[in-house]
């Protein structure tokens, strides 16, 4: 009996260890504003980077991807200060804007269409942390057409 109830507390402890380490993992929250609109729709992004340690060294200058889910991508990298252990700081907050231009086809029901938004942080070409989001956008109306006639 004492050993079953030793190793129950090794397993419980152990459990503990693991969700500290998974808690202490940095992941990527996004939130788009508006989530839903009609296009053309400009949609703000934000990313805040929760968990892990303020000087890790790879999620330091990463260089940064946002995929839109239309088919484009925005990248960019920074130029930093070289890392230095204990001191360098990571950075926390992303955000980044598109516009969405979508069009109906011709008689086809205007109906919302779904993007998935990723940012994906990257060094030395690998994704090293990443997250996403979905948008809703409706396309745009077909215009009107009036045919007028003179007398």
């Amino acid at each position: 009996m004492k050993f079953a109830a030793a190793s129950i507390a090794i397993a419980l402890t152990l459990a503990g260890v693991g969700a500290h380490a998974a808690a202490d993992k940095a992941r990527l929250t996004l939130k788009a504003n508006p989530t839903m609109a009609f296009s053309p729709a400009r949609i703000v992004v934000t990313a805040d980077m929760t968990g892990g340690p303020n000087d890790n060294q790879q999620l330091y200058c990463p260089a940064i991807e946002w995929e839109w889910g239309d088919g484009t991508k925005s990248e960019e990298s920074a130029d930093c200060d070289p890392y230095q252990a204990g001191k360098t700081e990571i950075k926390r907050h992303f955000t980044a804007d598109h516009t969405y231009r979508v069009e109906n086809e011709i008689g086809a029901i205007s109906d919302y269409r779904d993007y998935r938004i990723q940012l994906r942080l990257k060094k030395n070409g690998k994704v090293v942390l990443s997250g996403g989001t979905t948008v809703k956008i409706k396309p745009e109306m077909e215009p009107a057409t009036a045919v007028s006639r003179l007398p």
